[in-house]
């Protein structure tokens, strides 16, 4: 899995990038429309959801872990499609979408930091967007009525954090993947 990950950290930021544009545009018209946000949610789902398919088919080489990466990605396409294909979803509806989606990546990205700490260091990057992701959607699911405007500040901040994260992780991994022999061992230096 940590060879995947190496392999692929440009999606990463890449992921990263697309989360703080999602979190900046959110957070700078916190009177933004329902129908919009779900446009906006759906859009950063389906393209999260896609490169992390394209992440884990297309570097897969005998990794156990591209499976996990495969399934939260259809997670997030099929939550994408979702908020498309009912575009006329209650406010209430869509929050649960957007927290067990947060919930399911949350979830998949701690066990994919427990199963790199021991190859390298600067995995907790991960687990904590993946422990940010967990509370996030729980806090989502607690309290599903309050006021439209707060949601969609959360929901500006989360992804703009959690940009941050992978953005850091994502360059992380650039500068340990090329020291790793194809064992996942780093060079001797």
């Amino acid at each position: 899995m940590e060879l995947t990950l190496a392999r692929n950290w440009a999606w990463i930021v890449f992921r990263g990038v697309v989360a703080i544009i999602f979190g900046v545009l959110t957070l700078r018209n916190p009177a933004i429309t329902l129908t919009v946000l779900i446009m906006l949610f759906g859009a950063y789902a389906l393209i999260d959801g896609l490169m992390m398919v394209i992440a884990a088919v297309s570097n897969r080489r005998g990794e156990e872990g591209w499976v996990a990466l495969f399934f939260a990605g259809m997670c997030g396409i099929l939550i994408g499609i979702g908020t498309f294909v009912m575009p006329a979803i209650t406010a209430t509806v869509l929050l649960v979408f957007i927290a067990v989606w947060a919930v399911v990546i949350g979830i998949a990205q701690i066990v994919a930091a427990i199963r790199l700490r021991k190859v390298i260091t600067g995995e907790w990057m991960l687990a904590v967007a993946g422990v940010v992701s967990v509370l996030f959607g729980l806090i989502l699911i607690a309290r599903p009525a309050a006021g439209a405007l707060a949601v969609v500040f959360w929901i500006g901040a989360y992804a703009v954090f959690y940009g941050i994260i992978l953005i850091a992780l994502g360059f992380r991994l650039r500068s340990w993947k090329r020291p790793l022999t194809p064992t996942g061992q780093p060079h001797a230096a």
